[in-house]
């Protein structure tokens, strides 16, 4: 194989090794010595990249025996586009020309620079007749790290052109403007193009429906993978996504689970999709997740096409789907409506095929298409850390290409795309537009949902992550923030409200989300559920940590726990719970939130007596002889003693006397003595409400 070290690079560009890792580095590649190896897949870019910084289109091979790519000029061309390795850019090939002649303006003319935006570092380079590397050492003084083709913004280049006693004079060139176009300014702006000269694409389409309808079943037939054997309790638990190939056309897969708690990413599903199959089973007809399922298609204004599933069931009965349908308002083609309707079997692979051209048919009417030439926008499908790898994102491209070697935001987190995984589990270099990819380099876990895009370089897409950041703690604080009297008393009843503290840990991002948002929904005024943190990856020392310092139990869902920490967790006790399917996990919070809660206490009434005479004892507290009037009095009941209707004395009954005799209770119509705890005020007249309490187990 092809090696490429530190030395070998500044030898051959005839440069410092410092210089060398220097560039290297803030191209994204990490070395830490002359001894360095480069990356293999990034030799051929490396090479193109300090050829055009050193030595234009004259530079010397590298000064070793190892031959040399003949691709290298499309390795150029690729570092050209982007200004690093591996990233696709606006500045490519066919438009450099342009960009050069626009950036160059009217050149220098008595001290002052003409130039057109964008202002790119080797165009202004060339304009003010100094070599790229004078250009980026001057910058980097000002603290910009830039490569030779990324943009520098207005005040930046003001600031460098004072170094070189310079002014500048910005040349509107709307042509050149109009032919770029991004929806922010740390995003990488894309060519504009006419969308009629955009290619087709894959159509993305959703299997959705009731749990246990078939859905996962039904594309495994399709892909000829077994993923459903894997599922704990044979559900799907998070979005999984892949791509068939069906008569010469890829048609992409989204798999959403179809139990209940994933309502939000059912959602999340039919927002990225173009296409809806609504799988239903000949068995079951309509159930509530299948119309709810239905309502997420609807909404979205996605086309659906019905799969009516297990057709090869004994018991199959397509008719009562029909009728499900039209109840739904929703029509078929055979009653005369606009639906389409396919009966299939998962199980012997009936009507598949029917499905997979019915598919196509809706993808060739909806025309859909995409600009793969410009840089990536896509969705966040689910994300996680996994072993190895850290914080991956599994993301659908839906417009341009994504390749290695691009700077990407996502939400709040940032970073160089390192690798890109397909479904099939093999790296690629790029993914275009509606291919579901999994992506490694970012600098944390993105929440599922975030859209993703190419940014203009590293500096723009961290201070974007740090600004969203920034935004979303202070949205939190402003949450918590006391602001008037109302809101305090509001917070104290609120720390009395009894609630179950839980700290979750989730093997993908979804599902946590998922299970936070069902246990918030659990019917209770009395208790609730308090989400301490909601994490992915393996439960820590430090999940303990927390759970101890917060009282609160640990959840796991999917994941494992890491060495150690049960032990710590015995010592600290906190309790940690790990599942793998999650109705035993809701039903398992739901015991747990009944046994939080204090039993319902009921008051009984017992009876009533009327003090008619005050006796005086030589020893102890003074004695009342009564009338039970009703009921009955007992030791230990309960006693409420009213004066003129007015409750003066609550407690309870010490002891009881029946002529010389302590008895346990006297009922009505009998006389007897009552001495009351700790009370030794009342009069003739007073009446005695006697009562116990009942203990009966809470409920949410």
């Amino acid at each position: 194989m092809k090696k490429l070290k530190v030395k070998d690079l500044a030898d051959a560009y005839k440069v410092s090794v410092d210089e060398v890792i220097a560039e290297l580095t803030r191209q994204g590649i990490t070395v830490k010595a002359a001894s360095s190896q480069i990356p293999e897949d990034m030799i051929e870019l490396v090479e193109a990249y300090f050829d055009d910084l050193y030595h234009g289109d004259d530079a010397p091979a590298v000064k070793d025996d190892r031959p040399r790519n003949k691709n290298k000029s499309r390795g150029k061309e690729e570092i050209e586009r982007s200004g690093k390795p591996g990233k696709p850019g606006k500045g490519s090939k066919e438009n450099r020309s342009s960009e050069n002649s626009g950036a160059t303006g009217g050149a220098v003319v008595d001290g002052v620079a003409r130039l057109s935006p964008p202002f790119i570092v080797k165009n202004v380079a060339e304009a003010i007749g100094k070599k790229p590397n004078e250009v980026i050492s001057e910058l980097m003084k000002l603290g910009e790290l830039l490569s030779i083709n990324q943009p520098v913004s207005e005040n930046t280049l003001r600031k460098l052109l004072n170094n070189f006693s310079l002014e500048l004079e910005i040349v509107k060139n709307e042509p050149a403007q109009a032919d770029t176009e991004a929806e922010n300014e740390y995003e990488m702006p894309a060519k504009a193009e006419d969308p009629s000269s955009w290619p087709e694409r894959p159509p993305v389409v959703t299997f959705m429906g009731h749990v246990d309808h078939g859905k996962t079943s039904l594309q495994d037939r399709v892909r000829n993978t077994h993923v459903v054997e894997g599922e704990s309790g044979r559900i799907t638990q998070h979005i999984g996504a892949s791509t068939v190939v069906f008569n010469g056309k890829p048609i992409t897969f989204i798999d959403t689970p179809g139990h209940a708690a994933f309502t939000s990413m059912r959602a999340r599903g039919a927002n990225v999709t173009d296409i809806v199959v609504l799988v239903v089973a000949a068995d079951d007809g309509f159930m509530p997740q299948t119309v709810e399922a239905m309502n997420h298609a609807l909404a979205a204004k996605v086309p659906l096409i019905v799969a009516i599933n297990k057709i090869d069931l004994p018991d199959a009965n397509p008719d009562r789907v029909y009728l499900n349908m039209q109840q739904n308002n929703l029509t078929c083609e055979d009653w005369g409506g606009t639906v389409g309707v396919v009966k299939v079997s998962a199980k012997t692979g009936e009507g598949i095929d029917d499905l997979l051209e019915r598919i196509l048919l809706e993808a060739e009417m909806l025309d859909l298409k995409a600009q793969p030439k410009r840089p990536a926008v896509g969705t966040v499908l689910e994300a996680q850390v996994e072993n190895g790898l850290g914080p991956t994102a599994s993301v659908l491209v839906q417009n341009g290409t994504l390749s290695v070697g691009d700077i990407v935001l996502a939400g709040e987190e940032f970073g160089r795309v390192k690798t890109l995984i397909n479904d099939r589990g093999e790296r690629i270099k790029s993914a275009g537009p509606s291919t579901p990819v999994k992506l490694v380099g970012l600098s944390g876990v993105p929440e599922a949902a975030d859209k993703l895009v190419v940014c203009v370089n590293e500096k723009a897409a961290r201070q974007e992550a740090e600004k969203r950041r920034a935004a979303s703690r202070t949205l939190h604080l402003a949450n918590q923030t006391i602001s008037s009297a109302e809101d305090l008393f509001s917070k104290l009843n609120e720390q009395e409200h009894k609630s179950l503290r839980l700290i979750i840990k989730s093997d993908v991002r979804g599902s946590g989300e998922a299970i936070e948002e069902s246990l918030k929904q659990l019917p209770s005024e009395k208790i609730g559920v308090e989400v301490v943190m909601n994490g992915v990856g393996a439960i820590t020392e430090n999940d303990v940590t927390l759970a101890a310092a917060s009282d609160a139990i640990v959840v796991g869902f999917h994941v494992r726990v890491n060495p150690g920490v049960n032990d710590l967790a015995e010592k600290s006790k906190v309790e940690i719970r790990l599942y793998s399917i999650i109705y035993e996990l809701l039903e398992d919070i739901t015991d747990a939130l009944t046994g939080r809660l204090e039993p319902e206490k009921r008051e009984k009434e017992l009876g009533k007596a009327k003090i008619l005479q005050i006796f005086e004892l030589n020893k102890g507290p003074k004695v009342c002889g009564c009338l039970v009037e009703d009921g009955l009095v007992k030791v230990g009941s309960k006693a409420r003693v009213f004066r003129n209707n007015q409750l003066i004395y609550n407690g309870e009954v010490a002891s009881l006397r029946r002529f010389q005799d302590d008895v346990k209770e006297v009922r009505a119509g009998l006389e007897c003595g009552i001495r009351l705890d700790n009370f030794v005020d009342f009069i003739e007249g007073d009446v005695i409400d006697l009562y116990e309490i009942e203990l009966k187990k809470a409920t949410l």
